[in-house]
């Protein structure tokens, strides 16, 4: 990670990547595996910590040590890695239903941008406990020279109450991808490097609850493979010990009543190593990627 910040109405805290041995950025890799139809699985390592994530094409899991191995709520979608420039088929169903709203010039490319928005009933299944899914919006910033996606944003809306007597605290999160360095690979255009700015507000109705944190994340790719030799519906299987909560209640509340807590939680989130497959149901895309990040 290039880059991280934390504020809050009483500090702030900055860290740019110089400096203290806290401002050393870490090395990780991910590793994702992927084979059509929804199925997918990835695996992040990064400063001695470890998590994965999968699905068999039914259930969407997620495992980490902090809480274990759990399904996540709502369908089926797909991995957010894998539309940053790495399955241009997927990303392309995606956005076959988006809206164009505009044009903007992204790095000297001019774009159009495609919006898509998650529906009420997506955003009620995805929801849980005293954890309400407002909003999910979706931005596409496609070449108009070539038609690959240049960048995307990400934008979520959470609501979390306890109880109706207590305040309800807010958690927006917003991630803009740049996606850069596309080579073909066996005809397929992926982008082999990128960069990542995540920000994550949460606020309430008194402004101390207000908090306010950003990173950044730089990541390439250093090998990309196809038809992957033994990959099977037995890669996908979910850990025996998954929880069907997908995410346990008490996490939620401390995450209502603690700001800072998030990034611990986004940290653990970048911490993973990714590797993916794209082509038909028999076949399958093997990448491995390498990125830096700062804790």
């Amino acid at each position: 990670m290039i880059a991280s910040e934390f504020e809050a109405p009483t500090k702030a805290k900055k860290n740019r990547g110089g400096g203290s041995p806290l401002s050393v950025p870490e090395t990780g890799g991910f590793v994702l595996w992927q084979m059509k139809p929804n199925m997918w699985c990835i695996e992040l390592a990064l400063g001695g910590s470890k998590i994965c994530a999968g699905s068999n094409g039914g259930i969407v899991w997620r495992q980490n040590p902090w809480l274990g191995a759990h399904a996540a709520k709502g369908p089926v979608r797909p991995l957010r890695r894998v539309i940053q420039g790495l399955d241009p088929l997927t990303t392309a169903t995606m956005f076959t239903k988006a809206r164009c709203i505009s044009e903007r010039n992204i790095n000297g490319e001019d774009c159009f941008i495609l919006k898509l928005c998650a529906s009420d009933e997506s955003l009620k299944s995805r929801s849980e406990g005293p954890a309400e899914l407002i909003r999910h919006n979706l931005l596409g910033y496609f070449s108009q020279r070539t038609g690959l996606l240049i960048q995307i944003e990400d934008s979520q809306l959470t609501r979390i109450q306890a109880n109706c007597h207590d305040e309800s605290i807010y958690w927006e999160t917003n991630i803009i991808s740049t996606l850069e360095d596309y080579r073909s690979v066996e005809g397929v255009m992926i982008a082999h490097s990128g960069r990542s700015v995540v920000t994550l507000y949460r606020f309430g109705e008194t402004a101390m609850s207000h908090t306010r944190t950003r990173m950044e994340e730089a990541w390439t790719i250093d090998e990309v493979a196809f038809n992957v030799h033994g990959l099977s519906l037995d890669c996908f299987i979910p850990p025996a010990d998954m929880k069907t909560d997908s995410f346990p209640q008490e996490c939620l509340l401390q995450a209502s009543e603690r700001g800072k807590s998030t990034n611990s939680l986004i940290g653990g989130c970048a911490k993973v190593a990714a590797l993916e497959s794209s082509c038909d149901h028999h076949h399958a895309v093997d990448r491995i990627y390498n990125w830096q990040v700062e804790s």
